[in-house]
This record gives structure tokens, C-alpha cells and sequence, in this order.
């Protein structure tokens, strides 16, 4: 059973959940509201999906594990983003709420996007409205990031423990809005745990051993530690363990016209086989938790 917020998100596996493994896919919306009012070249925007992200991981259900997947664009309005994280001179008016701008915003993707990937051109011919920008935050980023967290609320509450993982992909080289060098190639996953802060270190060691031993490059951390979603949900100290996976999408899809390559049907069957281990793994940490 799937639960659904038109045009917002939507839930699947809460009815079969039998453990407390939560996955979740911020930016593979593709539900472009009419109101985006954006200048950019639709296909070039395109480049800021994580396109097919949240059915590459739909074999986590059968996992007893529940996914969440975005359908609105991060473009619009970044779920993976602090509700602050804005920069008040991109804003025309006065905002109801204090803002606290980070690198993200300086490099024109924070909360609402005024930047367009890859190469940085604006989105918009004029600075949204402090009134836009609150209502996109209401209408979507604010369901979106209370329905995450009130099923690992949830899960904790059930089971004394929950295990997140936060689904992304990546360009096959950066962008020249990445804080790396433009051109510099990425491995096939990157695993952010924010140095180790937000997950026991048995979590980003299970994943990054299933991945190395079928052949693939693994970087943990490095350039991608985790945003938002796994800074705010992450606190191993209370058992909530969050962690992001990147996947490069030249093992998925083909970057300029976002269709599967030939590799899409083995990777999805990859993560299905990792959400299984990965629902091993915290059987077994649930297993153990008492005597510790």
C-alpha cells in the first residue's frame, strides 16, 4: 500500500514494515509545479534530478524496510535543505522567518535554487518573493521533511533503534557549481556519514564492503559528507543512525537524455540485494541491543 500526497510525495511499505529501516529519495521529483515561472532550458534544468533514484531503490520494501520519494524538483524547493538556508538579498521582500545561508546558497542551491546546473546560469529573471518562498516551503518542503521524520519517530518509538538511508545520485564529473574542480571525475558511490557523526561505523562499513566486494569504487565522505536530512535525523548517541548514498549515473542512465542504459536493471537488482543485507544488518544489531 502506498500512501500519497499529490504532486508532494509518496510513502511506500508502512503497511509490510517489519523493521526499522527507513529510505528516502529527496530529489528524484519530477512533478514541475505551474507556478516554477523558471527561465532556464527545461532539459538543461533537468540536470538537478536524481531521475529514477527512488525506483532504483524500490526493492527495499520487499526488504521490510518503507521508502520515501519526493515527486516535487529540488530545483523548486530542496527537501535536503534547512528551512533557512536562504540568502535574504535573493529574496524581494521581507521573509517571516530569520534565514542562515550556507555554502549551498552562495553557490545559488540552497532552499529555492536561483542557480542552474551544471554550469550555473540563473533560473529566474527576478528574485522570487518572500511570499513564494514561503509557500513552497509550506506546500512541500515542510510536508515532505515532517513525514520523514515522523516515521523514523515512529520506528524509534517501535523499536528502540532506526537505521536511514538518504538516496542520491551524481554527475559523472563536477559541475562548475560543485565544490569541487570542474571535471574532476566522481567514483561510482560516495557515502556520507558526516565523518562518522551520524551512524554507528558499522553502518557505512556494511555498505561500503557490499559495493567494493562487487567491484565498484567507494569513497566515503569525500566530496559528499551529508546535508541536511542527515544532520538533522542522525544522533547514534540515541540509536537514530542516518546515513546518504551517492550513486555516479553513468552506471543508471544516460545524463543528457535521463533514460536507462544498459546498466539501470543490474544496479536496481544491486540495491535490492543491498537493502536485503542492510535489513540483516540491523536484525542483527537489534539482536544484540539488549546485552549491550
Amino acid at each position: 500500500m502506498t500512501e500519497t500526497l499529490p504532486g508532494v510525495l509518496s510513502l511506500h511499505g508502512l503497511s509490510s514494515q517489519r523493521l526499522p529501516l527507513v529510505f528516502d529519495s529527496p530529489h528524484s521529483g519530477t512533478d514541475y509545479p505551474e507556478d516554477f515561472g523558471h527561465i532556464a532550458d527545461p532539459a538543461t534544468l533537468r540536470n538537478a534530478e536524481d531521475t529514477h533514484v527512488a525506483d532504483l531503490w524500490a526493492g527495499a520494501v520487499a526488504a521490510g524496510a518503507v521508502l520515501l520519494e519526493a515527486h516535487f524538483p529540488r530545483s523548486y524547493v530542496d527537501a535536503n535543505r534547512a528551512p533557512d538556508d536562504m540568502d535574504p538579498d535573493q529574496i524581494e521582500g521581507s521573509y517571516p522567518a530569520p534565514l542562515n545561508p550556507t555554502v549551498k546558497s552562495t553557490l545559488g542551491i540552497g532552499l529555492c535554487w536561483t542557480r542552474v546546473p551544471p554550469a550555473g546560469g540563473p533560473m529566474y529573471d527576478r528574485r522570487l518573493t518572500a511570499e513564494q518562498v514561503a509557500a513552497r516551503v509550506a506546500r512541500y518542503h515542510r510536508p515532505y521533511q515532517e513525514r520523514l521524520r515522523a516515521i523514523l519517530d515512529a520506528s524509534h518509538a517501535r523499536w528502540g533503534a532506526v537505521w536511514h538511508v538518504n538516496c542520491h545520485s551524481m554527475q559523472e564529473v563536477a559541475s562548475a557549481m560543485s565544490t569541487q574542480a570542474r571535471g574532476t571525475p566522481r567514483p561510482d558511490f560516495v557515502l556520507g556519514d558526516r565523518d562518522g557523526t551520524a551512524c554507528e561505523p558499522g553502518l557505512t562499513a556494511t555498505i561500503r564492503d557490499f559495493l567494493t566486494a562487487r567491484g565498484y569504487s567507494v569513497a566515503v565522505n569525500d566530496p559528499y559528507k551529508g546535508m541536511e536530512l542527515i544532520r538533522a535525523n542522525g544522533d547514534p548517541a540515541q540509536a537514530r543512525h542516518s546515513m546518504q548514498i551517492e550513486v555516479n549515473r553513468k552506471l543508471y542512465m544516460d545524463e543528457t537524455t535521463r533514460e536507462p542504459n544498459a546498466g539501470y536493471d543490474a544496479l536496481k537488482t544491486c540495491f535490492t540485494a543491498l537493502a536485503a543485507h542492510l535489513a540483516d544488518h540491523v536484525e542483527t544489531r537489534l539482536e544484540r541491543t539488549p546485552a549491550e
